[in-house]
């Protein structure tokens, strides 16, 4: 592939992700005792219940020194010939769960940034948390705080963690490997998804997600095809075709599949329940003809990938996990960009199954990708129990819920349900916004079946509404992710600046929970 000249030097030796699914990610290692190598040690207190052993301090020196326990507050208690300790808050220890305890690990590993080996002490969380699902938590906060996307920057301007140990009781140590056995997938899964969603959009292409995606499946079991623009049109995938027509560099549907093994349940084979996944990958959105308006915005529009992204890090994990459900995902990448062949307003698309869409922003390019991609999911045979998508949507949503919490739309409430649960047990929060059908009329079109906008309300409603035109009333959930995948103002607990990596570690959950909400298959 060739790149223009000016971007000839940072091309050199560039892998954006591919890395991820080997050696990027530090050791994760559960021991009884702290290793000598270690620079750190974390020591999670809560308000109330005994100080650790071997930290030094009693609670009235804590109090003395101004720290009470409660969720955020440090304090660093230096030591002679040994590794620093600190102590980390973590509220009430009958009130500790796996939000807690990965968000205290994430500040402790901020704080030992110049230290390349650091150990946690694990409480005791069994009365309210498993010990599994404590260490997995403690391994994601200090492995995803201290995540950096490197590519570019000069190694000596900060200090990788090479090695996280989680120190526990002899009894433990089983439990605690188990967890640490989750975290692996888990944060592997996250980086990978945060380095695609960082990485440059005029080196990460939609050919070059294609290759990477190509490699991520031969790591980890996965079925892949690569779709090109001539097969893209023999399938009559309209909308993605149409976003595309302006770039000078070619689109790429990229489909995944993951078998489980089969489950025996007496003489007989249970047939696995199945998911489907679709994904915005828009590569860059410049807005098209709609021109988005300032660079503020452009300069995050590398990330409108980050649903891709966040499928392709989830589904990676899927066979070291030993899912039991069959998960097919679609990636629908392009860029969208201004030029003389672009897309125009008022043109009409012919989606795949044959409904047309008239367009009147170019900018709303999202759900014109995403419909190709939910009606080859309704075409499946046998047909999935569900469908979810996950996309940088709508600025609407943002706009409405910030940057804390993502929105959630969909036809069927149960599914809907475990979209959420998955997201409140990975703290990737979401909000359920109403499937309001009295707005579908603003998406009337008097040339075309619908128009790919509505009025200037309810924005991330009406895309939501535009979306379910095409999922063949199959049960069917919408993540719109626009205001959580990027965080531009600083890190803040294992969120670093930059690509967030939402929605990975929440779906790698709800497939693992997935129960199919109702008999779907045809």
């Amino acid at each position: 592939m060739t790149l223009p000249s000016y971007h000839a030097s940072a091309q050199a030796g560039y892998e954006p992700a591919p890395s991820r699914m080997k050696s990027a990610l530090p050791a994760l290692r559960a021991a009884e005792r702290i290793p000598d190598d270690v620079g750190s040690v974390g020591v999670p207190v809560s308000e109330d219940g005994e100080v650790p052993t071997g930290f030094g301090l009693d609670r009235a020196a804590l109090r003395a020194a101004g720290f009470e326990g409660k969720v955020g507050q440090t304090v660093v208690v230096p030591r002679a010939g040994g590794p620093t300790w600190v102590a980390v808050g973590v509220g009430e220890r009958a009130k500790i769960d796996a939000a807690v305890l990965r968000d205290a690990t994430a500040t402790f590993a901020r704080a030992s940034g110049r230290h390349a080996r650091i150990a946690v002490l694990l409480p005791d969380t069994a009365s309210v948390l498993r010990l599994d699902a404590g260490a997995q938590a403690v391994a994601e906060g200090a492995v995803l705080a201290r995540y950096r996307y490197r590519p570019f920057r000069h190694p000596e301007n900060e200090q990788p963690l090479e090695a996280l140990t989680v120190v526990g009781a002899a009894a433990a140590i089983d439990e605690i490997e188990d967890g640490l056995r989750r975290a692996e997938a888990t944060t592997r899964a996250v980086e990978l998804a945060r380095d695609l969603a960082n990485a440059p959009g005029t080196l990460l292409t939609a050919r070059k997600m294609a290759e990477i995606a190509q490699a991520v499946a031969a790591d980890t079991g996965l079925a892949i095809e690569i779709f090109d623009e001539e097969k893209l049109l023999e399938l009559g995938c309209g909308g993605i075709l149409g976003v595309n027509a302006g770039s000078q560099e070619p689109p790429r549907m990229i489909k995944l599949t993951y078998t489980p093994k089969p489950r025996a349940t007496g003489t007989s084979v249970e047939p696995p329940s199945r998911v489907a996944l679709i994904g915005k990958g828009i590569m860059y959105d410049s807005g098209g003809i709609s021109l988005k308006p300032n660079d503020l915005v452009h300069a995050k529009m590398k990330a409108d990938m980050s649903g891709a992204a966040a499928i392709l890090g989830a589904m990676s994990t899927l066979s070291a996990l030993g899912c039991e459900c069959e998960v097919t995902g679609y990636l629908m990448c392009t860029d969208n960009m201004p030029s003389g062949s672009a897309m125009k307003l008022g043109d009409v698309l012919t989606i795949r199954g044959g409904k047309t869409v008239e367009v009147l922003n170019t900018d709303a390019e999202g759900r014109l990708v995403m419909a190709d991609g939910l009606v080859l999911a309704t075409e499946q045979k046998p047909q999935p129990d569900a469908i979810v998508d996950i996309a940088t949507l709508t600025g609407a949503c943002q706009r409405a819920l910030g940057r804390q919490r993502a929105g959630v739309l969909g036809n069927d409430q149960a599914l809907v349900s475990q979209v959420i649960a998955a997201a409140d047990r990975t703290d990737e929060r979401v909000w359920q916004l109403p499937l309001e059908r009295r707005y579908r009329k603003e998406l009337d079109s008097a040339i075309a079946d619908l128009k790919n906008v509505g009025g200037d309300d309810a924005g991330a409603i009406t895309a939501a509404l535009f979306l379910e035109e095409f999922v063949a009333d199959l049960p069917w959930a919408h993540l719109d992710i626009a205001g959580t995948a990027m965080k531009g103002d600083g890190d803040e607990t294992f969120r670093s600046k930059g690509a967030t990596g939402f929605g990975t570690r929440l779906l790698i959950d709800f497939l693992m929970n997935f129960a199919p909400p109702r008999a779907t298959r045809h």
